[in-house]
């Protein structure tokens, strides 16, 4: 089985940063792609940012300059770096592994259960 655990969510003041943590463990024999997702009040997920293995990234246009990604491999471990964060980035903010369980297994989706964002003086 696969865990997924996110940190680093709180209230932040618009123009200020804040810094996400999100962390796979437990049963996994290879992590693929990392990401993050949001999702705000009455609105869709969408997704912010992913990162592969090899350090690739993919940013969504509304953070690009203002995100960005990381990713630590050795400890299964990816991190969002937030700054002139704006109301319209106030969302649950949820980390997504693409990983295999074992050597024979399929890549599934795994996901944390979100890190409330909120931007607002």
């Amino acid at each position: 089985q696969v865990q997924v655990v996110e940190s680093g969510g709180g209230l932040v003041q618009p123009g200020g940063s804040l810094t996400l943590s999100c962390a796979a463990s437990g049963t996994i024999f290879v992590v693929g792609v990392m990401g993050w997702y949001r999702q705000a009040p009455g609105k869709q997920r969408e997704l912010v940012a992913t990162i592969f293995s090899t350090g690739t990234t993919n940013y969504a246009d509304s953070v690009k300059g203002r995100f960005t990604i990381s990713r630590d491999n050795t400890k299964n471990t990816i991190y969002l770096q937030m700054s002139s964060l704006k109301p319209e980035d106030t969302a649950v903010y949820y980390c997504n592994v693409d990983g295999k369980e074992s050597f024979y297994s399929p890549y599934n989706d795994y996901w944390g259960q979100g890190t409330q964002v909120t931007v607002s003086s």
